[in-house]
C-alpha cells in the first residue's frame, strides 16, 4: 500500500494509554501490505479501531499481505453475506483438493479471513451482534458439512460405502450442540457434535467391508482432526465431542436407533436441556430431521413440566459451585447475571411449557425471549431488560475474543486491556463500561432470581440473643469474668476452653490484618455461628474445630459470605462437625466443599453409581479435555464432595456400614473410570492407538484390577487404593500415531499416567494414594502386565499370600471385553486344587508373620492394654484370611466362593455350601461388621484403630474359636 498508510490517520478519537497499541499494530500490518489505492477515511478509521480490539487481526494482515485488499475490493467486509455464501465459497475452493493435508490448509486459510471479515464487521457495528452469531454459525456449518462432504467420499473409495441391511446408502448426520445449534456462536467457540448414522449394516469394500459404526467412527475421527488439529496454519474449529450418550465413555458415532434407546432410558434433565439446541449442520439432512423428530418427546414432555425448574435450578448451582472455586465471577458468560442465567430463564419456560406450546420449541433464545409475555405471562419489561442485558453481555464476550481469538469469557484484570474493551463496546473508559455492566448484570440476576432461584429466607427473629453481645464477646470488650458467664448462660460446656479458642483465633495476625470487607463479612457470619455451636451437647469441642475452618477461610471470605447468606449450611456445618473431627478437617484441608452444604437434599442423600457417573460427566463436562490440570482438580473437588455426603449421612446415622462402603467404592470406580479415559485420551493423542495382529485398534484392551478394600466393597475414609494394571495387546506390535511406540511402552506409560492423576498432590490435594506391590513380582515387576503374563505368574510362580490377595481382586475400571477374560482366568487360578495341610500352614504362618510385625505389643503396654481392631487375634484380618482360607480351599468344588469379593458374601457362600456351621457364619458377619463399625467411628474422630482391651471380648474370644476349629491351631 502506499505510504498514506504509513501512521494511523489523524482525528481518531483514542484513549492516551491505547496510543501506542495501535501504532505498534498500525506498523506491524503496513509495512508488509501489499500495494493498493490507498482506502478512503472512514475505512482508515474502522481499521484503526479493529487494530486497537484485536491483536488477532493485526497478525492475520500481517502474515496475509493480500487479505486486506482482497477484502476491500470484494466489498466483503461492508456487506452481510446470504446464508448459503459460506458453503458455495468453499465449495469452490476446495473443488481441485486432493490431498488431505492440502484440504486442512484451505479450510484454515478460508477461516481466518473469515473470522478477519467478521471481527472487522462486529468491533466496527457493521454488523449487529446477532447477524455476527448468525454468520459465524453459517461458517461453522459451512466447514462442517464441506468437509465430512470431501472426508466421506474419499472414506468410501477406501473402506467402501456403507449400506443398511436393507441395501440403502449411508451417510453421517452430524448434530450440532449449544450455540451452534442455536445459530449463536461465539466469535472464539468450541462447537458441539453429536455423529450420527440412520441404520447399522456394513460397507461395500472390495478387500474388506467394515461395520458401519467403525466406518462412521473412522469418519468421525478424520472430521475432527480435519477442524481440530492445530497447524502452521492455525485451527478451522475447536471440536467438543462429550454431549454424545456416554460422554467421552461413548462410541464417537451411534446409531438412531441407538440414541433413541439411550435417551429413552437414560437421557437426563441436563441432556434435555442440551438437546432444545440439537441441530442438523452437516450430513443427510433429511435423515437428521427425522431423527430429532424421533427424539422430540424426550425434550419436550405433554404436561406442564415445573420438575424442569429444580432441574435447572440444580445445574446453576452446580455451575455456581464451579465459578466460586475458580473464582470467574467476573466471568460474563457464568458469572451472576452473566449470559448462561439469561439462556436458563428462557429455557426453563421451554422445558416447562414447550411440549404444550409449540412456539416455544425453538432454538434461538433471541426468538424466545418475544415470546414470553404472552406465552408465560413474563411482565414485558422484564423481557426488554434480558434482552438488552443480553446484547450487551455477548457484545462484550466477542470483544473479550477478538483480542486474541481466545475461547474466554474473563473480562481482563489487565488495564491496558480493560481500556480496549472498554473503547470496543464505545464506552468513555472502564469505569462507565462497568457501571453498564453492573447495571445490566443486577437485572438479569433479579429476574433470574424471580424464575429460578428464589434466594433463601432468613428469619431475623430466630436468633436467640443479640448478635451485638456475640460481637462484643469477639472484639474483647467483656472482661474476662463478663465473658465466661455469658458464654455459660450460652449453653457452652467448657467457657474457660471456648474463650481461650476464640481469643487465640482474635489475636492471630490474619485476623488482625484482614481488610475492611473480609472483617465485615467475618461479622457477620460470627453471631450465628455461635449461637448454633451453643446448641449441641460438645459445644466446646465443636468450637475448636469449626474455629479451625474459619481461620482456614479467613482470606478467601467469600466462604464466609456463603455462610452467612445460607444459614441451613451453617447449622448443617456445626452439626456435623460436632459429630466428627475428621469431618471439620477434611472441611478446613478444601473449604471449597462448604459449597455442598447449602441443599440438604443432597447432602444427605449420597447417589448410587449411575448417578454418580452422570454427575462426574456434567462436572468434566465444562472442562477442555486438553486442560488436564483443571480436569484433575474437578476430579478432587468431585471426590471431596462425595466423601462429605457419605461422612455426613454416616455422622448422623442416615447409612449403614456396608452402605458407606458402597458409595465410598462406588465414588472410587467412577474416579478411576473417568481418569483412565483422561490418560487414554493423553496418550492415544500423543502416539495413536495400539494395534492388534489384524491391524485393528485396541478399544483399549486395558484394565484396572482393584485389590484389597476397594476390591472387596470395603472402602473406607482415606484408604489408599491397592490397584494391578492388565493390558491384552501384542507387545510386539505398534502404536498407529505418527509418534508411534510399542505397545508394551505405551501401556506401560499409560499405567504411569494414571497414578500421576491419582497420586499427584494438587492445591486440592492428593486424590487418591495408590499401591502397586500386588502387581506380579511386586515393586521388582512390571508396571502393566499383559494377561498372559498375569496367568502364568499366577500359576507358576505367586506365593499363597498372593492368591489370598486375589480371592479379593476384581475389575474396576476399563475394557468390559478383557474384563471377562480376566474373570475366567482368575476362576482358574482359585479354583486350583490344593494340599490343604500345605495351604492351611501357609495360611497361618503368614498371619503369625503380619501379628507379629503390626498387632499391638502387649508387653510393652501392661498398664493400659489395648486390642488392635484389625491385626490382633481374633480381630478383623483374622476373619478375612478364614474367608480366603475357605475360597481357596474349597472353590474347586463350590465355585459360588470366588463368584464375589467382599467378605460377607463369601461368608454367604460358605454356609450355604455347609463348610461351616451357620451359628459360625453368622458370629464372623456379625463380628467382622461391628469391628468395622468400630473402625469407622474411631476414624471420624481422628482416633487410631485400636479399643480397650476388655472391650469387645465376646467377638475376639469367638472368632479365635472359629480360628482354631477350621485352622487348627
Amino acid at each position: 500500500m502506499s505510504n498514506a498508510l504509513s501512521t494511523p490517520p489523524a482525528g481518531i478519537e483514542l484513549p492516551a494509554e491505547l496510543t501506542p497499541l495501535l501504532a505498534r499494530n498500525w506498523a506491524q500490518i503496513t509495512e508488509k501490505l501489499s500495494a493498493t489505492t490507498a482506502p478512503d477515511t472512514s475505512v482508515l478509521h474502522d481499521l484503526a479501531r479493529v487494530l486497537v480490539g484485536s491483536d488477532f487481526v493485526a497478525e492475520q494482515l500481517s502474515r496475509s499481505p493480500d487479505m486486506l485488499r482482497s477484502l476491500l475490493e470484494s466489498g466483503d467486509l461492508y456487506r452481510g453475506y446470504a446464508d448459503d455464501a459460506y458453503s458455495r465459497a468453499l465449495k469452490q475452493r476446495l473443488t481441485d483438493v486432493t490431498e488431505e493435508s492440502d484440504l486442512h490448509r484451505q479450510l484454515r486459510q478460508f477461516r481466518q479471513r473469515e473470522q478477519v471479515r467478521i471481527i472487522w464487521r462486529d468491533l466496527t457495528r457493521s454488523a449487529e451482534m446477532e447477524q455476527t452469531t448468525w454468520e459465524l454459525s453459517r461458517l461453522a456449518d459451512a466447514c462442517i458439512d464441506q468437509t465430512l462432504s470431501w472426508l466421506y467420499a474419499d472414506a468410501c473409495k477406501r473402506w467402501g460405502v456403507p449400506h443398511s441391511r436393507n441395501g440403502k446408502p449411508q451417510q453421517m448426520v452430524v448434530l450440532g450442540m449449544g450455540k451452534l445449534g442455536a445459530n449463536e456462536l461465539n466469535l472464539s467457540s468450541d462447537i458441539d457434535l453429536i455423529f450420527t448414522f440412520p441404520e447399522n449394516g456394513e460397507t461395500d469394500g472390495e478387500r474388506k467391508s467394515l461395520e458401519n459404526q467403525e466406518f462412521f467412527i473412522r469418519l468421525g475421527k478424520k472430521l475432527i482432526q480435519a477442524l481440530d488439529n492445530a497447524t502452521f496454519d492455525g485451527f478451522v474449529f475447536r471440536v467438543d465431542m462429550r454431549l454424545r450418550p456416554f460422554g467421552t465413555a461413548g462410541p464417537l458415532a451411534a446409531s438412531f436407533a441407538a440414541l433413541e434407546g439411550y435417551y429413552q432410558d437414560q437421557g437426563r434433565d441436563w441432556e434435555r436441556y442440551a438437546m432444545i439446541k440439537a441441530r442438523v449442520v452437516a450430513g443427510d439432512q433429511r435423515a437428521g430431521a427425522e431423527l430429532l423428530d424421533m427424539l422430540r418427546p424426550f425434550v419436550y414432555r405433554k404436561y406442564i413440566d415445573f420438575s424442569a425448574f429444580d432441574s435447572l435450578r440444580d445445574m446453576k448451582q452446580m455451575i455456581n459451585s464451579e465459578v466460586r472455586r475458580k473464582g470467574l465471577q467476573q466471568n460474563v458468560k457464568l458469572g451472576a447475571g452473566g449470559i448462561r442465567e439469561v439462556e436458563f430463564i428462557a429455557q426453563a419456560f421451554q422445558l416447562i411449557r414447550g411440549g404444550r406450546d409449540n412456539r416455544l420449541q425453538q432454538r434461538e433464545l433471541r426468538n424466545i425471549l418475544p415470546l414470553l409475555p404472552d406465552a408465560v405471562g413474563m411482565p414485558p419489561q422484564a423481557v426488554d431488560e434480558l434482552h438488552a442485558a443480553y446484547r450487551f453481555l455477548r457484545n462484550a464476550e466477542h470483544a473479550i475474543q477478538a483480542i486474541a481469538d481466545r475461547q474466554t469469557q474473563e473480562l481482563p484484570r489487565d488495564e491496558r486491556d480493560q481500556a480496549r474493551l472498554a473503547y470496543s463496546m464505545g464506552c468513555a473508559d472502564w469505569e462507565q463500561f462497568s457501571a453498564q455492566l453492573q447495571q445490566h448484570r443486577d437485572a438479569v440476576s433479579r429476574h433470574f432470581a424471580d424464575v429460578i432461584a428464589p434466594a433463601e429466607e432468613v428469619d431475623d427473629n430466630a436468633e436467640s440473643c443479640d448478635r451485638t453481645d456475640w460481637l462484643l464477646l469477639w472484639n474483647g470488650t467483656f472482661d474476662e469474668e463478663q465473658a465466661l458467664e455469658f458464654l455459660q448462660a450460652q449453653g457452652y460446656d467448657d467457657p474457660v476452653a471456648s474463650l481461650r479458642e476464640l481469643n487465640t483465633l482474635y489475636n492471630t495476625r490474619t485476623v488482625q490484618m484482614l481488610q475492611q470487607i473480609a472483617q465485615e463479612r467475618l461479622h457477620a457470619v460470627l453471631p450465628n455461628l455461635l449461637e448454633q455451636v451453643a446448641l449441641v451437647d460438645n459445644s466446646s469441642a465443636t468450637l475448636s474445630r469449626v474455629l479451625v475452618l474459619i481461620q482456614a477461610v479467613l482470606r478467601r471470605s467469600a466462604y464466609l459470605v456463603l455462610l452467612a447468606e445460607n444459614p441451613g449450611a451453617l447449622q448443617q456445618l456445626v452439626r456435623l462437625c460436632s459429630g466428627s473431627s475428621w469431618f471439620s478437617e477434611q472441611l478446613s484441608k478444601q473449604p471449597i466443599l462448604l459449597d455442598e452444604l447449602i441443599d440438604q437434599r443432597s447432602l444427605y442423600r449420597p447417589v448410587d453409581k449411575q448417578q454418580l457417573q452422570n454427575e462426574l460427566r456434567q462436572q468434566l463436562l465444562r472442562i477442555p479435555e486438553e486442560d488436564t490440570e483443571q480436569l484433575m482438580e474437578a476430579l478432587r473437588y468431585f471426590k471431596g464432595a462425595q466423601v462429605l455426603k457419605v461422612a455426613a449421612s454416616d455422622i448422623t446415622g442416615v447409612l449403614p456400614l456396608m452402605k458407606v462402603s458402597d458409595y465410598l467404592t462406588w465414588t472410587a470406580e467412577v474416579i478411576l473410570e473417568a481418569v483412565l479415559d483422561i490418560a487414554w485420551r493423553n496418550m492415544t493423542e500423543k502416539y495413536g492407538v495400539p494395534l492388534r495382529a489384524a491391524g485393528e485398534p485396541c478399544n483399549p484392551d486395558f484394565i484396572v484390577l482393584g485389590y484389597g478394600k476397594v476390591g472387596g466393597i470395603e472402602l473406607s475414609y482415606g484408604s489408599d487404593l491397592d490397584l494391578v494394571f492388565i493390558h491384552d495387546a501384542d507387545p510386539n506390535l505398534f502404536t498407529e500415531g505418527e509418534k508411534s511406540i510399542a505397545n508394551s511402552v505405551f501401556f506401560t506409560r499409560l499405567g504411569q499416567r494414571i497414578i500421576h492423576i491419582l497420586n499427584t498432590f494438587t492445591p486440592s490435594g492428593q486424590l487418591y494414594e495408590v499401591d502397586m506391590r500386588l502387581r506380579p513380582s511386586g515393586n521388582s515387576g512390571l508396571l502393566v502386565s499383559s494377561l498372559k503374563a498375569f496367568r502364568d505368574y499366577q500359576l507358576k510362580e505367586a506365593w499363597t499370600w498372593e492368591h489370598q490377595a486375589l480371592v479379593r481382586a476384581r475389575v474396576v475400571a476399563g475394557d468390559p471385553r478383557l474384563a471377562e477374560r480376566y474373570s475366567a482366568v482368575r476362576h482358574e487360578i482359585l479354583s486350583a486344587a490344593r494340599d490343604r495341610q500345605e495351604l492351611t500352614k501357609e495360611v497361618v504362618d503368614m498371619r503369625e508373620k503380619m501379628r507379629a510385625h503390626l498387632g499391638s505389643k502387649k508387653t510393652e503396654n501392661t498398664e493400659n492394654p489395648v486390642f488392635h481392631l484389625k491385626q490382633d487375634k481374633g480381630g478383623i484380618v483374622d476373619i478375612e484370611f478364614l474367608v480366603q482360607f475357605c475360597a481357596l480351599n474349597w472353590a474347586g468344588q463350590h465355585p459360588a466362593l470366588i463368584e464375589f469379593t467382599d467378605n460377607i458374601r463369601i461368608l454367604d457362600a460358605a454356609e450355604n455350601a455347609g463348610l461351616m456351621p451357620a451359628g459360625d457364619a453368622e458370629i464372623l458377619r456379625e463380628a467382622y461388621k461391628a469391628y468395622r463399625s468400630v473402625g469407622h467411628r474411631l476414624t471420624l474422630q481422628n482416633q487410631s484403630g485400636v479399643i480397650g482391651d476388655d472391650e469387645m471380648s465376646d467377638y475376639r474370644v469367638e472368632v479365635s474359636r472359629i480360628w482354631s476349629f477350621l485352622m487348627g491351631d
